[in-house]
């Protein structure tokens, strides 16, 4: 991907580079499902900010416990309105709690690239195979098996197989096993809604990397995506094999302008 792809990609939410969060940290699940809980969805970025550090909502034990979390939460998820990316997120978040590991997984894959980079691994797997965390280790490390110690790639994998677990991809505490996790309309509308921010449509919305993560045939996924349609949560139409996915109100026109936009970069 080009630069100016990811320069108007950022401006809609996508994180690029190569290390993440999740050098540090899980996707941090609890955390912010207590967030969401308390802080309101039209809040601003330093309403988040007040909660977690000024009020510490979230429990931590000391200045920099909070410090870390404020910034770890506000890398991974954006915490501002003014992203299309955390916008859906918050928009559709209320909607079905069972949704929730799997949008977080979703949005954290989006801004991530420490994980984004495992997400071919994981799916590889097929259900009920063991995931090795030495295998996932070497995916990390990638092309360059002197870019961390062993000690940080340990930490990394850890780090990544929690996030992974707590979306329903892994079960197991210590033997890590490929499992299907719960998907729902709400994640089906937020992955299409993805694929849009990118400048897809039609038929390709249902072939991007974030259908890709959703279990289940095209046939299942068609019917999460007509649910989601009779939910109000976007605009599904699919008649003799075309298929037409709109987002009313999701975009302000100038966001829409850079979506169609990025249809066009390379």
């Amino acid at each position: 991907m080009s630069a100016a792809k990811e320069q108007l990609l950022a401006k809609l939410g996508f994180r690029f580079g190569v290390n993440g969060p999740h050098a540090a940290r899980t996707m941090m699940l609890d955390d912010l499902r207590v967030l969401f809980a308390h802080v309101p969805a039209s809040a601003l970025r330093s309403d988040y900010a007040q909660a977690i550090f000024t009020d510490n909502l979230l429990g931590k034990p000391t200045k920099k416990a909070r410090e870390l979390a404020l910034r770890h939460l506000t890398t991974l998820y954006g915490l501002d309105m003014r992203l299309p990316l955390f916008r859906a997120l918050r928009r559709l978040w209320p909607v079905d709690e069972v949704a929730q590991p799997v949008l977080a997984l979703t949005a954290a894959l989006a801004r991530d690239p420490l994980l984004r980079g495992t997400q071919a691994f994981m799916l590889s797997k097929q259900p009920g195979a063991q995931v090795f965390r030495e295998d996932l280790e070497r995916c990390l490390a990638g092309d360059h098996l002197d870019r961390f110690s062993p000690a940080s790639l340990k930490s990394f994998a850890q780090n990544v197989n929690g996030t992974w677990t707590a979306a329903g991809f892994l079960s197991g505490r210590i033997r890590k096993t490929r499992s299907i996790p719960i998907v729902t309309p709400v994640n089906v509308a937020f992955s299409l809604f993805l694929g849009h921010l990118e400048g897809l449509s039609g038929q390709r919305l249902f072939m991007s990397p974030w259908m890709s993560l959703l279990p289940g045939s095209p046939d299942a996924l068609d019917a999460l995506a007509n649910s989601a349609f009779h939910r109000g949560l976007l605009v599904f139409l699919n008649a003799g094999g075309v298929k037409e996915v709109r987002f009313p109100d999701y975009l302000t026109p100038e966001e829409e302008k850079m979506c169609q936009e990025a249809a066009h970069v390379v």
